[in-house]
C-alpha cells in the first residue's frame, strides 16, 4: 500500500470503519512509514479532544432539570394529593435519565482512557526512538524502572516464547507515571502499559477483559493492585499469551 492510496483511508481508519481484509495493510504501512503513523495519530488525538469536551461539557440531568422547570409557564399552587402520582412520575422520569447517563460518562471516560493508550502505542510505532532504556535482558530493563515509578513489576522469562523484549519508557497518563514496555512478536510490536489504576482509567477485574479499538486488539486486567493493559495490531490470542506470561512473572 503507498501513501497516497493510506491518505485516502485515513479518515475511516480514524472512524474505525476500514474493512477488516484492509486492515492488516493499513497496519503494515504504519509500521514502515513513520509520517503516515504520525498522522494517523495526528488525527486521532483531535478526534479523542473533540470527544473528550464534548463529554466534558455535557449537561447533567440536574441541569436540564432546572432548563425545563425555569422555561414551564407559572402554575397556581394547588397542592392535593391529585398530584403525587404525577410527582411520583416526574421522580422515576429523573432517576430514568440519570442513572444511564451516569453509566454513559462511566463508559465514555473508560473509552477515552483506553483510546489514548492506542495513541501511546501508535506513537510509539511512529517513532525512530520509541524507547529510553533498549535492551532484550528483563534484568536490565526492570532495574531501569526503579526511582522512576512508585511501584514495582516484574517481567517474564521468553526464551521459550514467540516474544522479544525491546526496551521500556516512562510514560505520564494524566499526570500519573507508568511503565510502558514494547514486545517483538513476528512483523508486530505489542506495548504493554503498567500503572496504577485510578478513577479516570479503565479499572478492570481480575478476570482478564479483552476489547477493541481503531484495529487494535486490548487485553486488560488487575493483579497484585496494578492495571495491565496490552496494546497490539497481532491477534487476541497472542495477546492473550503474553498477558499469561506476565500474569505468571506477576505472581511470582
Amino acid at each position: 500500500m503507498t501513501c497516497d492510496e493510506l491518505r485516502l483511508k485515513l479518515d475511516k481508519f480514524v472512524d474505525d470503519s476500514v474493512a477488516t481484509d484492509e486492515l492488516d495493510s493499513v497496519n503494515e504501512h504504519f509500521r514502515s512509514c513513520p509520517s503516515c503513523a504520525a498522522e494517523a495519530l495526528a488525527r486521532l488525538q483531535i478526534k479523542r479532544a473533540t470527544r473528550a469536551a464534548a463529554d466534558r461539557y455535557a449537561p447533567t440531568p440536574a441541569f436540564r432539570l432546572r432548563i425545563e422547570n425555569a422555561i414551564q409557564p407559572k402554575r397556581r399552587p394547588a397542592w392535593s394529593f391529585r398530584w403525587l402520582p404525577a410527582l411520583s412520575g416526574l421522580a422515576l422520569a429523573i432517576i430514568l435519565l440519570a442513572v444511564p447517563g451516569a453509566l454513559w460518562l462511566q463508559k465514555s471516560s473508560r473509552q477515552q482512557a483506553v483510546a489514548n493508550l492506542v495513541d501511546l502505542h501508535i506513537s510509539a510505532l511512529a517513532s525512530a526512538n520509541p524507547v529510553d532504556v533498549v535492551s532484550t535482558d528483563r534484568h536490565t530493563v526492570k532495574p531501569w524502572f526503579q526511582g522512576k515509578l512508585p511501584f514495582s513489576f516484574n517481567l517474564p522469562e521468553l526464551d521459550n516464547s514467540p516474544f522479544k523484549l525491546i526496551g521500556g519508557k516512562v510514560e505520564y497518563i494524566r499526570h500519573n507515571p507508568g511503565a510502558h514496555l514494547l514486545f517483538d512478536l513476528r512483523k508486530h510490536q505489542v506495548s504493554v502499559f503498567i500503572m496504577q489504576p485510578d478513577k479516570d482509567h479503565p479499572i478492570p477485574s481480575t478476570v482478564p477483559a479483552s476489547m477493541q479499538e481503531n484495529g487494535f486488539n486490548i487485553e486488560t486486567w488487575l493483579q497484585n493492585g496494578l492495571s495491565y493493559i496490552v496494546v497490539s495490531d497481532a491477534g487476541s490470542s497472542d495477546i492473550h499469551a503474553l498477558g499469561d506470561l506476565l500474569r505468571a512473572a506477576a505472581s511470582q
